[in-house]
């Protein structure tokens, strides 16, 4: 029975009493806490906790139900309140991450399978249609050819680097399509990412480029969920976005190829790349494989291009360094909007 059972949403930041238990009783289910859960819904039978689930944005996470109560159609009841409260916060296009055998029973809730790594992870959202519409849309602006080729970049911000990686792709292409990463959390915001990269590339022939969606390169499609074996955390989250990629992105625009710099700085760009290998051209889905392409960055004085040593530059005021590593649409941005103040003298 669930009659006795009380139910209420806490704010985690503002409740570390409720945030530990919390904390302790995933801990007990094998889950990991989220340190970037906004909202749990909190189930409790006599002052014991005995089952929680977490919003962060609109990715259900940390979703937990004591082993005893399993029998109780306690479940739905769970996912039923905070699918109310993500429609409070205005969101009602929900993602889930959830262990595979756990895959039905979310489903009889109105979830849809997106992506599944074998036996570790799924990615579920809560509509049919969902990455069937956005796939759809992307249908319209398939180009013939042999060889069709994809970038996906984020941009922050645009450099000579990021040009030199579509003109060579590009290049090597019938036609090539660019998407630029739409999650808003970088330093450059997404709508200024957006713009530098169409000012940059507008002169290259045979490209198309794209908005970002919650299907690539997002918080839905990485999410450091479950695992407590830190080790096997990036290759599940890198899994989940490059299947999506195989399963429903390149088919849909006929991707054949999909090309990458080389990335000697960053440790998590440099196994994504690593895992392309696997999850886009490895026998691991029904789908087409895609064959994945690493170019060799350009550089300036013998040292790669990267945005990250812009960034670098930028916190140090030096622009006279930036100058020779951005065009020049970059440069005009930064220094007239992303410069940071100077102090006056006292």
């Amino acid at each position: 029975m669930t009659d006795d059972l009380l139910s209420y949403t806490i704010d985690p930041a503002l409740q570390p009493d409720e945030r530990e238990d919390i904390r302790t009783f995933l801990a007990k289910c094998g889950l990991d806490y989220e340190i970037g859960v906004e909202a749990f819904v909190v189930f409790r039978r006599k002052r014991h906790l005995v089952a929680c689930a977490g919003l962060e944005k609109n990715i259900v996470k940390c979703t937990a139900i004591d082993p005893e109560m399993r029998g109780e159609a306690l479940g739905l009841r769970l996912l039923t309140e905070l699918i109310h409260l993500a429609q409070d916060r205005g969101h009602s296009h929900l993602f889930l991450y959830t262990k595979p055998d756990c895959v039905e029973f979310f489903r009889s809730c109105g979830f849809y399978l997106l992506a599944e790594v074998p036996g570790l992870v799924a990615l579920m959202e809560n509509t049919p249609i969902g990455v069937k519409a956005y796939c759809d849309r992307l249908k319209r602006l398939r180009r013939p050819g042999a060889v069709i080729g994809a970038v996906v970049m984020n941009a922050n911000p645009f450099t000579r680097g990021h040009r030199y990686l579509v003109e060579r792709a590009a290049a090597a292409c019938d036609w090539l399509h660019v998407f630029v990463v739409a999650e808003d959390v970088s330093l450059i915001s997404y709508r200024d990412r957006y713009a530098l990269v169409s000012s940059g590339i507008a002169d290259i022939p045979r490209v198309t480029l794209h908005h970002g969606s919650e299907y690539m390169v997002s918080r839905a499609t990485f999410s450091a969920y479950f695992f407590k074996e830190k080790g096997i955390v990036g290759d599940c989250c890198t899994a989940i976005d490059l299947l999506i990629f195989r399963d429903h992105i390149a088919p849909a625009l006929g991707i054949t190829h999909r090309f990458v710099g080389t990335e000697p700085f960053c440790p998590t760009t440099f196994k994504y790349n690593a895992d392309m290998r696997h999850w886009l051209r490895g026998d691991v889905s029904p789908s087409p494989a895609v064959e994945v392409v690493e170019i060799d960055r350009t550089e300036c004085e013998d040292v790669p291009i990267s945005a990250s040593e812009v960034r670098r530059l930028l916190a140090a005021d030096d622009f006279a360094r930036i100058r020779r590593l951005v065009p020049a649409t970059t440069l005009e941005l930064l220094e007239t909007k992303y410069r940071a103040p100077r102090s006056s003298a006292a």
